[in-house]
């Protein structure tokens, strides 16, 4: 049994109770004990300053996410320009103002937790009364009032590692017993519920604004259970493209805390969601007009429903070039944030070259990403499909396939002694099996002869009709006048051998937006292709070949 008299916030205590995922006892309910001298060890005075002109609670008016945002950009604008909101020392009394140990420094200042005090017993105890007490008070320089609340120190420290320091912080029990805490006016409110809540593990608010109000003052108090709390009803509200935004865009210290990925994470599918064609002409000025976080929500998802990465590759062009006019802004926002998210071993080599040329890019940049692209398409398909596995886990997921709509390729290309290129296709069998009963999937663009080719495979009826069946077709991309011969061949990899076989040869007068091919490739069934036995699925993947050579 431990001894009566230790230290009832001893360290070894303190590593015992988790904070970050509040153990049972900080589950309990100790509503009943909120302000109640009777229940209580210790005076809160909360000492509140005057706002900047204008300012009021980021939440105060606010009826929805949009109207929280530009309330509080506005606020945080005027408190930078105001030069008399730095709190006045408080006389005969040591202000602990966040150079405690171990506290963590947050980016943006007026939004810290200021002026933590501990001052000497007055002989003034307060009545045991739930009411608290309102004082004014202008001596203090811009101290507009004075709120004081009955606490318990367990339980405040239980909550938070915040409170647990100060009330750990060489403190004489027997003499001070009184803790002062200055806030803006603006965080009164917010700060009440998150003291209710480490009480009472509930909040009262229920709005979305006043919810991110709670949210932050969590954040400045450490108070991970209610980040949590707030995290979980703000993610179960209805998302909106402003409020996905502002979930993306709070405060660093706020976006680093595990308690609110599980917000941010929503925030960036529904995102990834909403704008997974960034194609789509519906949404091209809302698109353009994203902020860089949404864009990275959006370019971080395997979903996106684009042509190719070549697709992405001009959308982050577009949109840099639009946002950040002028080039040193642009390069340094590329080569930090957006470039990381192209997907370069995807592109196609014409347009990786490019990349070598673009003057968006920093050249080292540009030659880095280029080379890494070029190096995964030179290795083979089961070294592609590792490199693949081992990057789904980071976020960048730069050799992650998306789902794009036309289908990468791997050609390769030779001049002499005749103009010619071996076109590699794969396809997995959820691809294949999704064309059922009359779908079809293109592949990407590759050239030849300096005309544009494609593959196209179908799901289709033999030729009599009877049944389906797998096809394969090959076409010429550009419209035109231009026509010239063109022989080829198709191949698919076929256990037990695992090796290209050869399924039809032929040649044909190309003009352009013509195709040629076969309705059955394989002369089975569409259910003999797809059955488990099936001798053209390898590890899930259907490997096809085609092979082109320009006739003269």
């Amino acid at each position: 049994m431990k001894d009566s008299n230790s230290d009832l916030f001893d360290p070894v205590v303190a590593m015992e109770s988790d904070w970050s995922r509040a153990g049972s006892t900080s589950d309990a309910d100790f509503a009943f004990a909120f302000n109640d001298s009777n229940f209580s060890d210790r005076v809160l005075r909360i000492e509140i300053m005057a706002d900047p002109a204008d300012a009021g609670p980021d939440s105060d008016g606010c009826a929805t996410i949009a109207d929280w945002a530009r309330h509080r950009k506005r606020r945080r604008e005027d408190i930078r320009k105001d030069t008399g909101t730095e709190p006045a020392a408080v006389p005969d009394e040591q202000i602990l103002n966040g150079n405690q140990p171990d506290v963590d420094e947050r980016e943006n200042q007026d939004e810290e937790a200021v002026a933590m005090v501990e001052e000497p017993h007055s002989g003034d105890e307060a009545t045991n009364s739930h009411d608290s007490d309102w004082s004014m008070d202008c001596s203090a320089g811009a101290v507009v009032r004075v709120k004081t609340l009955h606490i318990s120190s367990p339980i405040l420290a239980a909550k938070s590692p915040f409170f647990y320091k100060l009330f750990s912080n060489g403190m004489r029990e027997s003499e001070q017993r009184h803790v002062s805490l200055r806030i803006n006016a603006s965080e009164e409110a917010a700060l009440m519920e998150l003291l209710n809540f480490m009480y009472s593990n509930t909040l009262t608010t229920t709005t979305a604004p006043a919810l991110l109000d709670v949210l932050m003052a969590a954040d400045k108090f450490e108070v991970a259970s209610c980040m949590r709390y707030c995290s979980r009803l703000l993610r179960n509200m209805p998302m909106t493209p402003d409020s996905a935004l502002l979930y993306l865009e709070l405060p660093s210290s706020v976006l680093m805390a595990d308690a609110v990925q599980p917000l941010t994470d929503a925030a960036k599918q529904y995102l990834a969601g909403r704008y997974k064609d960034i194609t789509k002409q519906v949404f091209q000025e809302e698109v353009m007009a994203l902020p860089l976080a949404g864009v990275e929500a959006i370019l971080s998802s395997d979903d996106l429903q684009v042509a190719s990465e070549d697709a992405v590759y001009d959308f982050v062009l577009k949109w840099s070039r639009q946002q950040y006019p002028k080039l040193e802004e642009r390069r340094e926002v590329l080569g930090a944030h957006l470039a990381r998210l192209i997907r370069f071993p995807y592109m196609t080599c014409r347009k990786l070259k490019k990349v070598l040329t673009c003057s968006d890019f920093d050249h080292d940049v540009a030659s880095k990403l280029v080379l890494e692209g070029l190096f995964f398409k030179a290795e083979a398909p089961h070294r592609q499909r590792a490199l693949a596995a081992e990057d789904s886990a980071s976020s960048n997921r730069r050799f992650v396939e998306r789902a794009y709509k036309y289908r990468p390729v791997k050609v390769v290309e030779f001049e002499l002694p005749r103009q010619q290129c071996v076109v590699y296709l794969d396809l997995k069998r959820e691809e294949c099996a999704n064309l059922f009963p009359s779908g079809r999937v293109y592949s990407q663009a590759f050239h030849l002869g300096g005309q544009g080719f494609f593959l196209s495979a179908h799901c289709n009826m033999d030729q009599q009709s009877s049944f389906h069946c797998f096809g394969l077709f090959l076409g010429m991309q550009e419209k035109g006048s231009v026509s010239f011969a063109v022989d080829y061949e198709f191949a698919a990899r076929s256990r037990p051998t695992e090796e290209f076989v050869s399924k039809y040869k032929g040649n044909y007068m190309f003009t352009g937006g013509k195709a040629v091919g076969y309705r059955n490739l394989f002369a089975i069934p569409w259910t003999s292709f797809m059955a488990e036995d099936s001798l053209y699925f390898i590890n899930g993947v259907l490997h096809l070949r085609a092979e082109l050579t320009i006739r003269h």
